[in-house]
């Protein structure tokens, strides 16, 4: 005989469908397994199958072409919420002095129709619906571990509390919220209810009654075969699985007279007709174009665009973290500098921030300060300079580092800057800082035990300043020391007219945008050579279109 091959599996499953949950169908197979009729088993061969399910064993009839109480076997479909009575709940609502709620009058009215009609069908496959009594214990009582005995402890306790259920949503009049926004003395019932998230959910119990014969009706027989949950969202919980091509589930009852029972799960939802499929999909089409035409509605028909030979950037950007520094509690100071030709940015547009103070953890050998701070900024390039020889200037990026202390006060940890990324899409970008330092060891006790340290009264004198005129820059003299270094992670965005039209505006436009790129480069010396070498080499190419006689043999262009 083979050996039987058991589904061990009992985890969750989780599922999502658009169609209405009262569609869904489950069949439900329950048949005890004893000694005796077990070994009376022969393996029915099915072809395509090497090996044999225990769902496909049947028993032999007996003499009498009955089967005996030990072979029971019962099959149930079973709808979503659909109320099967058990034998306990039969006994119990007959009783009209049991009934207390609205709810158990309502199953006794449904318990007298059912022996008014013959009794009912199901035996010991019974449900408990997400109104039932034994679905709020059940939520109260449920076990966290896998331990025999197992202590609640107190968030357990209190998390139990919480039911996930539907509730009633108050509509708002007058376009006011009805509930405050700050509760500044919250009941114990208030943050019961709030303090996690509370997704309506409805479950469903599918039960089986596996005492002995002439013994149903007992609390302590009962069983769960299968748990349901459906939430608002239209994701289906089902636990365990269903059973399709796997083993059957089994259980093992305890007490003086084991016995061994198995069940499968299946799901027997009849499947939508060819019609109704189709006019599923005319109904979500014509919601989703509706929801299209709203949405177009909100951005409205006229597009803002830029002006002719205009180039505007978009950056969404994030301070990320800043590492390798001496202190804790550190805090970023940044801004952006647009040159001061050609660039501009709305009026109403703030180009710098400071982010929240952020204490360090260790990643390795250095200290990290993780700050996820976001920030935006737009700006405008308008190219009115139609010189070739002319190379744009890109902004720039200032970050300023600094610490505070538990006396509030702060120590410079750094200055770093970095040109903003040319080209559109996502960069993340490490800005090496400095800072100044002075010699001797007394500058370094007064900054350990006061506080204060040397500053820049001028942040763009970590590159070339704005204001400089003059030829060369001397730093001579000027002491610092390297210090860590701050993560920037932007998303730039352009925007011009020139990406949609051709001709000459697109080339023109493009070489802007080159010469702009080679300026974000400006780090290597051979980067900015070959951005001039290019600029000569379109000088040279437009002196060529033009007429031989606009031209003079010293190669000016004749005015």
């Amino acid at each position: 005989m083979a050996e039987t091959v058991w589904s061990t599996d009992t985890g969750e499953a989780v599922y999502r469908s658009r169609d209405p949950v009262r569609n869904l169908r489950l069949r439900v197979h329950l048949q005890r397994i004893t000694s005796s009729n077990f070994l009376r088993y022969q393996p029915a061969a099915q072809p395509g199958k090497d090996l044999i399910d225990l769902a496909t064993f049947r028993p032999h009839p007996t003499a009498s072409g009955h089967r005996s109480e030990e072979e029971e076997e019962e099959e149930v479909v079973i709808g979503w919420q659909e109320k099967l009575f058990s034998q306990f709940e039969v006994d119990l609502y007959q009783n009209e002095a049991a009934c207390q709620s609205p709810l158990d009058h309502q199953y006794r009215q449904e318990i007298l129709k059912l022996e008014d009609s013959g009794g009912r069908k199901n035996r010991r496959i019974f449900t408990y619906t997400d109104s039932d009594r034994y679905t709020n214990v059940e939520e109260h009582c449920q076990k966290m571990t896998t331990a025999a005995q197992e202590a609640p402890s107190f968030l357990v306790e209190r998390m139990a509390n919480v039911r996930r259920r539907r509730q009633d949503r108050r509509g708002m009049e007058g376009g006011i919220l009805k509930s405050r926004i700050v509760t500044w003395e919250p009941s114990e019932e208030f943050i019961r209810n709030n303090h996690v998230i509370n997704t309506p959910l409805q479950t469903m119990y599918i039960m089986a009654d596996l005492g002995p014969y002439g013994k149903l009706g007992y609390k302590k027989y009962e069983h769960v075969l299968c748990t349901l949950k459906v939430d608002s969202n239209g994701v289906i919980t089902v636990k365990p699985d269903f059973t399709g091509l796997k083993g059957p589930y089994r259980i093992e009852t305890e007490g003086e007279k084991q016995e061994l029972w198995k069940y499968t799960v299946d799901n027997v939802s009849s499947l939508a007709q060819p019609e109704e499929e189709e006019r599923e999909q005319r109904v979500f089409k014509d919601l989703y174009g509706r929801h299209k035409e709203y949405l177009s509605s909100l951005v409205g028909t006229d597009f803002e665009m830029t002006v002719p030979g205009a180039l505007r950037l978009f950056v969404n950007g994030e301070v990320v973290s800043a590492q390798g520094y001496e202190y804790d509690n550190l805090y970023v100071h940044f801004f952006v500098e647009l040159p001061s030709t050609n660039w501009s940015s709305p009026t109403f547009q703030q180009l710098s921030g400071i982010t929240q103070t952020c204490a360090t953890k260790s990643l390795g050998m250095d200290k990290v300060a993780y700050f996820s701070y976001p920030f935006t900024f737009e700006a405008s390039f308008l190219h009115e300079d139609e010189s070739a020889d002319a190379l744009p200037e890109w902004p720039v990026l200032y970050c300023e580092v600094l610490s505070l202390d538990f006396w509030q006060r702060y120590r410079v940890e750094g200055y770093g800057a970095v040109v903003l990324p040319a080209t559109p899409g996502s960069h993340t970008l490490t800005v090496p800082t400095w800072r100044p330092m002075e010699l001797g060891t007394l500058a370094e006790l007064r900054r350990f035990f006061i506080g204060g340290s040397l500053e820049l009264e001028d942040l763009s004198y970590v590159r070339i300043p704005g204001t400089f005129k003059g030829e060369r820059l001397s730093r001579f003299g000027f002491r610092t020391e390297t210090t860590g270094s701050v993560t920037f992670r932007l998303h730039c965005l352009q925007q011009s007219r020139a990406f949609m039209e051709s001709s000459s505006l697109r080339k023109r436009m493009r070489s802007v945008l080159d010469r702009l790129e080679g300026f974000s480069q400006q780090s290597s010396v051979h980067n900015v050579l070959e951005a001039f070498r290019r600029a000569r080499r379109r000088m040279q190419e437009a002196r060529e279109s033009l007429p031989q006689d606009l031209v003079s043999p010293s190669g000016t262009t004749v005015s």
